[in-house]
């Protein structure tokens, strides 16, 4: 047996990608007024980004449960001798506080180390992506754990957003809120800071926001890991993968993925971001 990894869907970590790494995404819910949906398994993201351009009302979001992190520690434990679960920032979202709080339930029969990730989407996927991997090598939940805090430390999120309206809208602004009188002059930069959402900058046109973005990614640099995010772009989002290909090492990738529903509530459509894993000094 080894350790599992135990991630929630805001890491908009692709299918695939978590069943190859045998990484278990537990669902956030997305509330289109009486309707409940749980993000990318009764909801796609095309069929979310579909509803949200012809809904009258922003839908909501809410965490999963303690008792849906129950049932996954109770499965996923069965095969393993520890779990490491990690989490978008507890200053975003309660997912955090239901994890540590099914942990704790009598009926979790292993340890479970729950880790605050103080990132979000692409910026956590990346910390759960070298988690599973050190896991895959037979890691055990020690060096595992080290892994994810060293991998946290070098994790960065920026965003550009066609309009701040929907993360204003969903109380999910923060730092940001001073660029607020100027949102629709403007296209948007952010950049999770301390588990937070803060302003990066701004551009008069999308395409020079999207430089300064890219700009801003090559100052992260050197990088080992890169991923492209898009809600509803995935043109300019490989084409952004491109641009940025020369900061990653020799035959190393960069990864093009989705902001699914439980981020696009928050990001609309037409967002672009990027997640950097900076190699160590």
């Amino acid at each position: 047996m080894a350790v599992k990894i135990v991630t929630d869907s805001t890491s908009d970590l692709p299918k695939e990608l978590a069943e190859s790494l045998g990484v278990t995404v537990v669902a956030q819910n997305i509330h289109f007024g009486a309707e409940t949906f749980k993000d990318n398994v009764t909801l796609s993201p095309d069929e979310f980004y579909s509803r949200l351009a012809s809904s009258a009302d922003l839908p909501k979001t809410s965490q999963a449960s303690p008792g849906d992190f129950n049932e996954v520690y109770e499965r996923v434990g069965r095969d393993a001798d520890a779990i490491v679960s990690v989490h978008v920032s507890s200053k975003l979202s309660g997912t955090y506080n239901s994890a540590v709080q099914a942990a704790g339930q009598a009926s979790v029969k292993l340890p479970v180390e729950v880790i605050d990730s103080a990132q979000v989407s692409v910026g956590l996927a990346l910390i759960v992506i070298a988690a599973a991997e050190a896991a895959n090598r037979g890691a055990g939940v020690e060096e595992v754990v080290e892994v994810v805090h060293d991998t946290k430390s070098r994790s960065q999120c920026i965003c550009l957003f066609e309009t701040l309206e929907y993360l204003e809208k969903g109380g999910r602004i923060g730092k940001a809120r001073a660029m607020l009188g100027s949102m629709l002059k403007i296209k948007p930069m952010i950049i999770i800071r301390d588990g937070q959402v803060d302003e990066l900058g701004k551009g008069r046109t999308f395409r020079k926001a999207l430089a300064k973005l890219k700009q801003t990614a090559r100052g992260f640099a050197p990088v080992e890991a890169l991923t492209v995010m898009h809600s509803t772009t995935p043109e300019l989002a490989r084409e952004v993968g491109d641009d940025l290909a020369d900061l990653l090492p020799e035959g190393v990738d960069p990864g093009v993925a989705r902001f699914g529903p439980a981020l696009g509530v928050y990001t609309g459509p037409g967002a672009i971001g990027i997640g950097i894993v900076q190699a160590r000094a």
